[in-house]
């Protein structure tokens, strides 16, 4: 909670390979995109699919959000829809699954301690795994592939590992994660290392390059303008700035607790 007094500093939140539903029991977030100016505010509930620019999230006073974040094709899976309905878009999350989430929103407001809230939020998705399409192709060992190699692997290595062509691979992404397989990667491996540059404050940046699967410190720089438009060193001196860091805490605090 910030005092009334200070002026609240925004959260560059740049892409990361992730769709989320976020819950909002106080104080709302206003949403700006960098790129195409839009701006979306004062939802209690959002959904928002993969993101594929920066959007700057202005906070309130009392301010605390309740993410569940979701594996890949799990909104395919939960609501039918292809993923690609819902890059960079940030929604009401009550026009996608119920007035239920009305509901979960308010006792999470009313919720007296943390553990409270994390109870809310399991009965909730417990709730919605029992609409769960049973006829889902799930890829869920795929992502798990990605994630675990130190180097983002090739179209042509996840195909073999997802045994589909490279246009089946194609139209699988863009299903389940809203873009396609060669943008996913960049998103990942971005993430990757906008994590890392956060965790070892001490690495240079060329050594965050070569950890994250870059194959030089230019290539890292060219991921950074595309999905923050600014170098590395100039957006994490806008990240360094982020309302969490009035606490003492950092992205890889959070990713971290997933």
């Amino acid at each position: 909670m910030f005092d009334k007094s200070q002026t609240v500093p925004f959260k560059a939140y740049p892409p990361r390979p992730e769709h989320c539903l976020a819950f909002y029991p106080f104080d709302r977030e206003k949403v700006e995109y960098r790129s195409s100016g839009k701006v979306i505010e004062n939802l209690p509930v959002v959904f928002y699919g993969q993101q594929t620019e920066v959007t700057h999230r202005h906070i309130g006073h009392q301010f605390l959000v309740v993410q569940i974040i979701f594996h890949p094709g799990a909104l395919t899976s939960l609501l039918g829809i292809p993923a690609s309905d819902f890059t960079n878009l940030y929604l009401h999350a009550e026009d996608l699954f119920s007035s239920q989430l009305r509901d979960v929103n308010e006792q999470l407001h009313f919720a007296t301690d943390y553990l409270q809230m994390i109870n809310i939020v399991e009965k909730f998705v417990l709730s919605l795994t029992k609409k769960q399409r049973k006829n889902h192709r799930s890829l869920t060992p795929l992502f798990n592939f990605i994630t675990q190699q130190r180097e983002i692997p090739s179209i042509d290595q996840l195909a073999d590992v997802a045994c589909l062509s490279s246009k089946q691979l194609e139209r699988v992404f863009q299903q389940q994660t809203g873009v396609n397989p060669k943008l996913y990667l960049r998103i990942a491996r971005f993430d990757r290392a906008f994590r890392c540059k956060n965790q070892f404050e001490q690495y240079d940046w060329l050594r965050v390059a070569l950890e994250c699967g870059y194959h030089d410190y230019q290539h890292l720089v060219r991921d950074y303008k595309l999905f923050t438009g600014l170098t590395p060193v100039a957006f994490h001196d806008v990240e360094n700035k982020a309302p969490e860091r009035n606490f003492g805490l950092s992205e890889n605090y959070y990713s971290s607790r997933r």
